[in-house]
């Protein structure tokens, strides 16, 4: 089997509440890639982004990934936009297995706006404007998402039957 599984795909899409569950069935580590940034920077992702913007929290990212997709036994719950920023989607095919954890547009509205997590992308959209923004970004996303070795449907589940299915994917796909 891969020495590691990279959880990709947009914001709300369940890739940290998924990772630990997941890890647990392979008797795995995690690394959630923003705990892991804002442990290694003192600041909050949030704060991250508003001191240096975008393009320099992309680089961050970009460099954290090199360190972390050198663990092994590892889930790692990338961030949403990582995938789609300089070499990152083929580092994590390279290195480990891909998993998209694909969504509706309107079930990640419907998971967003219920969240609690400071996300600073998305902070002070009205329903309909995050709608739209989500409608966009994933279509400009979906190119690097589906290279995914394994892509999984999430609608309509819940986490342990989303754990099964990609446990169960995941064995199918080692045997291979």
């Amino acid at each position: 089997m891969t020495p590691r599984i990279f959880l990709i795909g947009f914001m709300g899409s369940g890739k940290s509440a998924l990772a630990q569950p997941l890890a647990e069935c392979l008797r795995w580590d995690v690394v959630d890639m923003d705990d892991f940034i804002e442990k290694k920077h003192l600041k909050t992702v949030g704060q991250l982004f508003e001191k240096l913007g975008e393009a320099k929290f992309r680089e961050i990212e970009c460099s954290v990934l090199e360190e972390i997709s050198q663990c092994e036994n590892t889930i790692i719950s990338t961030g949403g936009g990582c995938p789609c920023f300089f070499d990152n989607m083929q580092t994590m095919l390279l290195r480990g297995v891909c998993i998209y954890l694909k969504l509706s547009v309107e079930e990640l509205t419907k998971r967003l706006l219920k969240s609690h997590i400071d996300r600073p992308l998305i902070r002070g959209r009205s329903e309909e404007e995050l709608l739209q923004f989500i409608r966009q970004k994933l279509e400009e996303r979906e190119p690097f998402y589906s290279q995914s070795q394994l892509i999984i449907d999430c609608n309509g589940k819940s986490k342990t039957e989303i754990v099964e299915e990609i446990f169960k994917k995941i064995t199918t796909f080692a045997e291979k």
